[in-house]
């Protein structure tokens, strides 16, 4: 192991966060994860939770296999994914447990999906694929909004061992036919149309334009959700409901196929800056194990939890934490299909209140969004029923931290902040509710078995109070697989910066306690007059501001000081922002950091350029700074934000040092 670095710290972290919350005695009395947790043997850990997190049909031989930079999980085992998350649970006499409540965006739409159901509809479907030609090994594309057919579709794949690969329902055309083509997928399941704030996202419009440009697709099945209009392509489209009538729904009629544990379940498709989407492979064994592993004792589930990630199922977190980890799990979920704000901005907490939703996962932005909002539209339900609160997607600020568990949480629940990848397809550093010290702010540790570090430029660890990069040492189960059909990118990419460990690309700090502060992208470092100063750093000190909503930083190129800091803010209540607020945040910003930090420049705006994931897209924001064309936008909620952020930065007089 490399020894400890005595030189400087890659990263320079300069915010202190000093609020600490103890685990609630009566929430650690009943907490599925126990100190102990922490003093298991690696390997003895992998293998008790691989033989009771999953029914196997063959057992395994061994448990995992690393021939760097590759690894193998639960060698030689069979199973089937769906078996996993669905069968048994309707064999165990469990079928008439609710396996998701369904919220429709329009307020009138709801269906309620036991086990039993979700299985009909999963077999009927697996057998109408089956027909068409679908089987072990058939790549499929699935290109749909937030429905419950979404699952099923799923399912239903991995059930016949034909793996899938979802993309995302905000996706263009381009984006579509790119992955269907990279992962040769024969068929493609889409919806006529999505529903999205009111109005029609045209889904088979667009997966029309991606299948001119993907000639290996041979036919398309298409769910109407609406009572929109669109064309259908003799011999190429079939309507869902066609295609299932008459179909049986008896399980025998369309068994699971066995699998082996290294057979590809699904691939995800990461974006790449400049180059290409990279087809993340994930596997069959490891990869269920990581997720339900993680899903149970890092949202300490319970038999009746009721638990709600409001992700997207297109993204890696729908994935792992909606569908595959919750339903091994036997874990009754919600789905929700709409954005927070419809028919208005209390929608999530009316969700809450009519579910008794126990547990809820969310995104930082999301979390902020509703701050900007204002508190009284959580105050006008019960969310009582909330015991845990999650957040996953980007490092969170420390007072949208204390906001979420204060305002959502009455000040009682605890708060998990999750760090993970698509990469690494389960959650890797995040607190143990009912064992873990909160700090607000900081991922705390790693789970059980994962060896997380961080390494300074020459790749020695840096100690405690040292910042730099995030680096896994150790496999574990639900890492992926690779990147489909580029080994050298797949080396390239995660396996060169640091010899035999996996580097994340993000940054991160050890406290004194040992506990993780991860610090966001490295690409979003900057390096101001020789300081490189963490982008969420600085965020996190403007949101300290009481009038402050939502902050994004990045670094423009500057004469005097190597980079200068840029910041975007957005003012509670809609406030316009002024010379004086801009004064007065530069100022708070030295008094929380120093005066290094000080951004140079503040544009006032109502909103960020933000994906449909949630996630603010800084790299269009350093575009902005640095006066170039913008880049791709198609993925972007409100491609017109960033048009209105040009325009305020180019005619607002923001003061520089």
């Amino acid at each position: 192991m490399a020894g400890v670095s005595t030189s400087g710290p890659a990263i320079e972290t300069i915010l202190l966060e000093e609020r600490r919350y103890e685990p609630p005695p009566d929430f650690a009395a009943q907490a599925n994860a126990t100190p102990d947790i922490y003093d298991q043997d690696f390997e003895q850990f992998w293998e008790t939770e691989g033989r009771e997190r999953v029914t196997w049909f063959q057992d395994f031989e061994k448990l995992y296999e690393w021939e760097l930079p590759y690894a193998k999980w639960y060698v030689g085992g069979q199973l089937n994914v769906t078996y996993n998350c669905v069968d048994r649970h309707v064999e165990a006499g469990n079928g008439d447990k609710v396996a998701y409540h369904w919220e429709g965006e329009p307020e009138d739409e709801r269906r309620t999906i036991t086990f039993a159901d979700l299985q009909r509809d999963v077999v009927r479907f697996a057998n109408a694929l089956k027909k068409l030609g679908v089987g072990k090994g058939t790549p499929v594309g699935i290109y749909m909004g937030m429905v419950p057919e979404l699952p099923v579709a799923m399912l239903a794949c991995a059930r016949l061992g034909a793996p899938h690969t979802v993309v995302f329902g905000g996706f263009s055309a381009d984006s579509l036919s790119g992955r269907l083509n990279d992962m040769e997928c024969e068929l493609l399941i889409t919806q006529n149309e999505g529903l999205r704030n009111g109005a029609a996202v045209p889904l088979k419009q667009n997966a029309d334009e991606a299948l001119d440009d993907s000639p290996g697709v041979k036919q398309a099945i298409v769910y109407r959700r609406t009572g929109g209009d669109v064309q259908m392509k003799d011999g190429r489209d079939l309507w869902w409901h066609d295609v299932v009538e008459g179909e049986s729904d008896d399980p025998s009629s369309c068994p699971c196929e066995p699998m082996d544990a290294e057979d590809l379940l699904y691939l995800l498709y990461t974006s790449g800056t400049t180059a290409k989407p990279k087809g993340i492979v994930h596997t069959t064994a490891g990869y269920l194990v990581g997720v339900a592993t993680t899903h149970h004792y890092i949202f300490d589930i319970k038999p009746d939890s009721v638990y709600w990630c409001a992700a997207d199922i297109g993204w890696v977190t729908g994935h792992s934490y909606i569908v595959y980890g919750p339903l091994c799990n036997g874990t009754t979920g919600v789905i929700y299909e709409g954005v927070p704000n419809y028919p208005d901005k209390d929608r999530w907490w009316q969700i809450i209140e009519r579910y008794k939703v126990d547990i809820l996962y969310t995104a930082p932005t999301a979390i902020r969004t509703h701050m900007k909002w204002g508190p009284e539209y959580a105050e006008k339900h019960d969310l009582s029923s909330l015991r845990l609160l999650g957040t996953v997607g980007e490092p969170i600020n420390p007072e949208a931290w204390v906001w979420y568990r204060e305002h959502i949480g009455a000040d009682r629940t605890p708060v998990v902040d999750t760090w993970w990848q698509t990469e690494t397809g389960m959650i890797l550093i995040n607190p143990l509710p009912g064992v873990t010290t909160l700090k607000p702010g900081s991922a705390t540790k790693p789970f059980p078995g994962i060896d997380a570090a961080v390494y300074d430029e020459q790749g020695n660890e840096v100690g405690p109070g040292g910042g730099g990069y995030l680096v896994l040492r150790r496999p574990w189960p639900a890492m992926l697989r690779g990147i489909y059909k580029d080994d050298e990118r797949y080396r390239e990419t995660y396996w060169s910066r640091f010899e035999g460990v996996y580097f994340a690309g993000d940054g991160a700090r050890i406290d004194e306690d040992g506990d993780f502060w991860l610090l966001g992208r490295v690409d979003d470092v900057m390096n101001v007059s020789g300081h490189r100063i963490s982008t969420i750093e600085v965020e996190s000190a403007l949101v300290d501001h009481q009038k402050v909503a939502e902050a994004a930083v990045c670094g423009r190129k500057d004469e005097r000081t190597g980079q200068a800091i840029v910041a975007y803010v957005t003012l509670k209540g809609g406030d316009e922002g002024s010379i004086d607020m801009l004064e007065e945040l530069r100022n708070h910003v030295a008094t929380k950091i120093g005066p290094i930090a000080k951004p140079a420049n503040i544009v006032f705006t109502p909103e960020l350029p933000k994906t449909r994931s949630g996630k603010i897209m800084r790299r269009l924001l350093r575009d902005v700074a640095e006066n170039r064309a913008l880049g791709d936008t198609t993925t972007l909620a409100d491609p017109a934000v960033v048009e209105e952020i040009k325009e305020r930065a180019s005619t607002e007089s923001a003061q520089e040092d």
